[in-house]
């Protein structure tokens, strides 16, 4: 597999992860909607983890692509996407349900968009279609 092969395989598994935490967080108002019910805080745990992927996801190309890849695309904070991954990871008693659902409901769908473009003008590059 080649390393374009390789970094459209892991952003589509990134946007699969994204497409989750858009659907796990539809009936999400508010960070109290993770924290007040043992369901919430199972969505929460969930969610976590997907953002553990994408970021290690994130980092895996970025270091693949000598860092060129994503300087292409400015409108995304990658170095803040990265190290959610590390937060998460390493802070987990710490973290903070106002600031996750912030991410979810401010950053998610743009990730995703830019995700998708990215994406699609790889394989424009590479002239496959998919």
């Amino acid at each position: 597999m080649s390393d374009d092969d390789l970094v459209l395989a892991v952003l589509s598994q990134i946007d699969e992860a994204l497409g989750k935490i858009v659907q796990r967080t539809l009936k999400i108002k508010s960070a109290n909607d993770f924290t007040d019910s043992p369901e919430g805080m199972e969505k929460l745990d969930g969610i976590c983890m997907l953002f553990m992927a994408i970021g290690e996801a994130l980092k895996n190309i970025d270091k693949i692509t000598a860092g060129t890849l994503f300087a292409r695309y400015p409108g995304i904070d990658w170095k803040g996407a990265m190290g959610f991954r590390n937060i998460i990871a390493h802070h987990y008693f710490d973290i903070d349900a106002e600031q996750v659902f912030w991410i979810c409901a401010h950053h998610v769908v743009p990730l995703s968009a830019t995700i998708q473009e990215i994406m699609e003008e790889l394989r424009e590059s590479a002239g496959t279609v998919g």
